[in-house]
């Protein structure tokens, strides 16, 4: 194994695609959207995945992405894209990532297929080998591992981490002491902070952060709380805070994503409220809720106070 390569650890940040009014993709406000997250310091740039809406971009718009995302970290954290369906465009994808000087990608499941191990092995070696970036496979759908699938996935140097959005406890706890350090370990479950305790102790130190969109001094918080085991305060940003945005995430299918345009919009940062079919934009009603959770939460926890 290269002892160079390395996952991304700690909170990552996972931009959303803003359309403008004609459906187009708003640059300025994607470039925007990566520069908060870096400045707030999250650890990578995620571009183009579940929050991006990768399942409704074309071709020429995610290259663009990814080149907006490259040239706005300016080196200053890695930059991931995402993969996955269709095994010959993924392989397409996976090279424009490495033209355009992305550190990695983001493997996500094969299309509505529900395989074998063997099939998913090769699969995911298909495209763990496609190129020499790094690669995390996305744990999630059908797309769920034995433990020696992924042992023998870790023959291969390019596979540096492993994201789960299952929630198979079990299932992460055998991974995690079977392949220990070998692999970085993300939570990928939606609204990470709410499990992140749970796994948190099994050994995955990283996790995907919606609201670090709209309020990642929270996040941050929540997470260093988390890290020094201050019960206190974990236990009062979720009362106050994340189960109050979770039960209203929850409200509509679709929210995990309109949801974070909402809550940027609320904190001021204009990108629309506009989402591609099949997802639904916030309804009036719940950004109302929003808006007022969000005010009462920037009261009680203020940035400069949390930073």
């Amino acid at each position: 194994m290269n002892s160079q390569r390395k996952s991304p650890t700690g909170i990552l940040g996972f931009p959303i695609t803003p359309f403008d009014e004609h459906g187009r993709i708003d640059e300025q406000a994607l470039s925007r959207n990566v520069e908060f997250l870096i400045n707030n310091g999250l650890e990578a740039i995620f571009i183009c995945a579940g929050s991006g809406e990768f399942q409704s971009l074309n071709r020429n718009e995610y290259e663009l992405m990814v080149d907006i995302a490259v040239s706005t970290t300016k080196n200053k954290v890695p930059v991931y894209t995402s993969i996955g369906g269709n095994i010959s465009t993924s392989i397409e994808l996976a090279e424009i990532s490495k033209d355009k000087g992305a550190d990695g990608y983001l493997i996500f499941p094969p299309y509505l297929i529900d395989p074998e191990q063997e099939g998913l092995y090769n699969y995911y070696k298909t495209l763990i080998r496609s190129t020499d970036l790094n690669a995390i496979i996305y744990q999630r759908g059908k797309a769920v591992f034995t433990v020696d699938t992924i042992e023998r996935l870790a023959e291969f140097p390019q596979f540096v981490g492993l994201k789960d959005g299952i929630g198979n406890m079990e299932l992460n706890i055998e991974l995690t002491q079977s392949l220990g350090g070998r692999l970085e370990w993300i939570n990928g479950m939606p609204f990470g902070e709410i499990t992140m305790p749970g796994y948190f102790g099994t050994g995955f130190h990283s996790y995907s952060s919606a609201i670090a969109n709209y309020i990642p001094h929270i996040a941050r918080t929540f997470f260093e709380a988390l890290k020094r085991n201050d019960k206190e305060l974990v236990d009062e940003l979720y009362k106050n805070v994340l189960f109050p945005i979770n039960n209203l995430r929850k409200q509509r299918k679709g929210y995990n994503v309109s949801l974070i345009k909402a809550g940027m919009e609320i904190i001021g940062l204009p990108i629309g409220s506009t989402v591609r079919p099949p997802l639904i934009p916030v309804e009036k009603e719940h950004f109302l809720q929003l808006e007022t959770i969000l005010k009462e939460a920037l009261e009680k926890y203020p940035v400069h106070i949390c930073k």
